[in-house]
């Protein structure tokens, strides 16, 4: 999982009486890393499944365009972070089963580095699937007002954020020497810790509260749009206007799924700190290690086409085979070229069909 508590236990022991210290020896680590690695395997396949390439079965391209492409490579990039990010949590908790430790013991320094680059890469790629997930949102909006955007300015904030937060938040943490348990001062504590925190927890808060905007912001302009392209609003369009609101919705509730222990955890810990209900910590950390690592898997659900035929996945020994285009692919590829300008990648003509018709 992706938490700023877990980052402290990198560092190297102190003097037993810090809230991270305290915590461990309540927690039961075997137990901890097991669910970590179940939920991260599952991350893993959701992610590839999500990266495999598409072939695309349209049954009517009217609704079709080039732009329509868009939305599917953003997914693609949200599955690459995905299962980097599922990935580094299976390493890191076969590494600590193996080891039968999380916290590195005293004097361990390979320990305290390898605990520190794990948890920093972990925190990285899921503050990269945290921004994907924003972009995505954004994009909805520029493709329904016809707003061109170069992808190339979304994988700079997608990989140079996560960047700058991470750096920030665990340079303060760890140098000069690694010792973020041991200090004169509660304040000096304080210092060292709230900043990784708070680079940590923002960015999801901004999310959970934006992803919703932008999305009934799209959903307003999904309107507008089919209105004035059918020229009026009967059930055959309040049946699509609801098959893309359950779409957003879906996606939006992954990701609070997902991500709201994370920020209950860190809302406990430093509003009781002095108080902490270990118990009850104990039981939200089992949550963020099996929720956290399967935003992947449960986002090829909701980012996927769910209808059957829409579109079949081509696997690596498939390759040679789908090059191969029916009669009807061929018709179908050159009526798309011809609708290329339109505006509207979202949709398709046939409204019976809810979120499966979605990118």
């Amino acid at each position: 999982m992706a938490d700023p508590t877990m980052q402290t236990f990198c560092c190297h022991r102190g003097n037993g009486t810090d809230v991270a210290l305290t915590l461990m020896r309540n927690l039961n680590t075997h137990a901890y890393n097991i669910v970590c690695i179940v939920s991260s395997t599952l991350g893993i396949l959701g992610g590839i499944y999500q990266i495999l390439p598409r072939k695309k079965y349209p049954r009517n391209p009217k609704w079709f365009s080039l732009s329509a492409a868009r939305g599917r490579k953003l997914i693609v990039w949200l599955a690459v972070a995905d299962l980097l990010a599922s990935l580094g949590v299976l390493i890191r908790s076969v590494t600590w089963l193996r080891f039968n430790n999380i916290m590195p013991v005293e004097e361990d320094d390979s320990g305290v580095i390898f605990c520190t680059i794990s948890s920093a890469l972990v925190q990285y790629f899921y503050t990269a699937t945290w921004i994907w997930t924003f972009c995505y949102a954004l994009d909805m909006q520029f493709v329904l007002n016809e707003k061109e955007f170069d992808s190339k300015y979304y994988h700079i904030l997608a990989w140079t954020i996560p960047l700058l937060t991470t750096s920030f938040g665990l340079s303060i943490l760890y140098i000069p020497d690694a010792n973020c348990h041991v200090s004169k001062s509660l304040l000096t504590i304080i210092a060292r810790i709230l900043p990784n925190y708070m680079v940590a927890y923002i960015p999801i808060a901004l999310i959970m509260i934006y992803n919703p905007v932008l999305y009934s912001q799209s959903m307003r302009d999904m309107e507008r749009i089919i209105t004035s392209l059918s020229g009026q609003f009967t059930a055959r369009e309040r049946d699509i206007i609801e098959a893309v609101k359950m779409k957003f919705l879906s996606i939006n509730l992954v990701f609070y799924v997902c991500w709201t222990p994370n920020l209950l955890n860190g809302i406990l810990l430093w509003i009781l700190w002095f108080d902490v209900p270990l118990s009850f910590i104990s039981v939200v950390w089992y949550i963020m290690a099996f929720l956290n690592p399967l935003q992947a898997f449960f986002n090829c659900l909701v980012y996927r086409r769910w209808s059957r035929g829409s579109e079949k996945i081509v696997f690596p020994w498939q390759k040679s085979e789908s090059q191969i285009l029916t009669k009807y692919e061929i018709s179908s590829s050159s009526d798309l070229y011809q609708e290329k300008e339109e505006k509207v990648p979202l949709l398709r003509n046939d409204p019976s069909t809810s979120i499966n018709r979605i990118t």
